[in-house]
């Protein structure tokens, strides 16, 4: 059957590039899916030496034809996606009497409306047992009016979650969204590498126990 496979949406050097650390570490293949070359290329170097197989591709994951294309690419080389992680989200320092509906609609776009693109390309390659993961935050309850686009992602993915998991449950794949109530930091609770773990031990409960969003309070 060979390794779980890991899939990270949106995988950067933050809190994504630390929940691949954390999956690799735990014996999981992954797969990479972000904007940007280099910072790929320095997560493949940084898993590849835990002995675990490591493929990545670029792609605008609002593009939806590029992103089901390499979440496709994905899934037919590894035969399996076991958890999805999806980290993307847009942050424009605009307040509502400067944010216009183009730009909502924009960042929506990428924080909520990408989750759908991957799950739909994902789904044939995931089966009973299978996670789907998003990295959610306190901007959803206590949004900040100076970057009020991104409350409305975090309120509109973690909804997406719920629904997700719902639609999902019946098949014995499972959703949920890890809410951050604090300011990710360098060090301290909200370090990448310890909210990291939080959605690691978030995925990992049994199904007796779950919930589709988990708060992480550090």
């Amino acid at each position: 059957m060979g390794k779980p496979v890991i899939l990270v949406v949106g995988a950067g050097p933050g809190v994504s590039g630390s929940v691949a650390r954390r999956f690799a570490d735990a014996g999981h293949d992954v797969a990479l899916l972000g904007q940007d070359q280099q910072v790929l290329d320095d997560l493949v170097a940084d898993l590849e030496p835990r002995g675990v197989a490591v493929g990545h591709a670029v792609a605008d994951v609002t593009d939806a034809a590029a992103a089901t294309a390499a979440v496709r690419r994905f899934g037919e080389h590894t035969g399996r996606i076991d958890v999805l992680h999806f980290n993307p989200s847009a942050y424009r320092e605009k307040d509502p009497l400067t944010l216009s509906v183009p730009e909502l609609l924009e960042d929506v776009a990428l924080g909520v409306g990408a989750l759908l693109t991957v799950v739909q390309a994902a789904r044939p390659y995931m089966s009973a047992g299978g996670r789907v993961s998003v990295t959610g935050s306190m901007a959803a309850d206590e949004p900040w009016e100076g970057a009020a686009s991104l409350g409305v992602q975090k309120a509109g993915v973690r909804n997406l979650v719920h629904s997700l998991d719902k639609t999902l449950a019946p098949d014995g794949i499972r959703a949920v969204s890890v809410t951050v109530r604090g300011a990710l930091a360098r060090e301290g609770a909200f370090a990448p590498d310890r909210v990291a773990e939080a959605v690691f031990a978030a995925v990992t409960r049994d199904d007796d126990a779950w919930t589709s969003e988990v708060p992480y309070a550090g």
